[in-house]
């Protein structure tokens, strides 16, 4: 929540009922309050129309998100009494995905293109989402803000640490499967999720682990084209 009296409520969180209450409750007072969201996947969205529907609040949010009020990209804001927040597209998790800046506080909520802890995020959506997803990093990077705040976990507050880190990762990801393509040829996604991820991988993360490298794979082979 940003603001005391015009407020803005982003990501209000997954549609459980002590959660809505709660958040309800905090924005009571206020004078006026919109709410923002990042992205589409329901731990984001689920309490955002719940909320909405109680306290007469529009919903701002990225194209592809359904029955949002009004549609937000780049360069649109909403004002608050502790400042301006400035949409950003920067897909890679989701398509859709929107970064809000917080220019008065050299801050930026970054929905789920980082997390508060760890090097990695879900990045497996849709094609081309590897790529998308460097490449915002690239973009909050070069903001050079003083701290990021995700909508899981605790502020980074070394923006440029945490940015390196995840990108990293990702990059060495890329690295793993590029090798594992070139030494094992003749395999198929399924070969190679065993040779990244380990043959003893549980049953339960190999979906998930197949997704990813499939999303890993398309970005070696369109990079490495000739």
């Amino acid at each position: 929540m940003v603001g005391r009296s015009n407020v803005a409520v982003i990501d209000p969180g997954p549609a459980v009922e002590a959660h809505v209450q709660a958040v309800e409750c905090a924005v009571q007072d206020a004078d006026s309050l919109v709410i923002l969201l990042t992205h589409g996947h329901e731990d984001h969205t689920g309490a955002a129309f719940e909320l909405a529907g109680r306290t007469g609040a529009l919903v701002f949010g990225p194209d592809g998100v359904q029955k949002v009020d009004t549609i937000m990209g780049t360069g649109d804001s909403v004002m608050t009494d502790q400042g301006e927040l400035v949409a950003l597209h920067t897909p890679g998790h989701t398509p859709e995905h929107l970064s809000f800046v917080w220019p008065s506080r050299k801050g930026v909520f970054v929905g789920d293109l980082l997390l508060g802890a760890g090097d990695t995020t879900w990045v497996a959506e849709y094609p081309g989402c590897v790529a998308d997803y460097l490449r915002s990093l690239d973009l909050v990077r070069a903001l050079d803000q003083e701290v990021l705040y995700p909508a899981h976990g605790e502020p980074l507050e070394n923006p440029r640490e945490a940015i390196d880190r995840f990108a990293e990762h990702r990059r060495g990801r890329i690295e793993q499967v590029r090798r594992a393509m070139s030494d094992h040829p003749e395999s198929d996604i399924e070969g190679w999720v065993d040779t990244v991820y380990g043959a003893q991988l549980p049953d339960t993360l190999r979906g998930a682990a197949y997704r990813s490298l499939s999303a890993l794979v398309d970005y070696v082979r369109d990079s490495d084209k000739p």
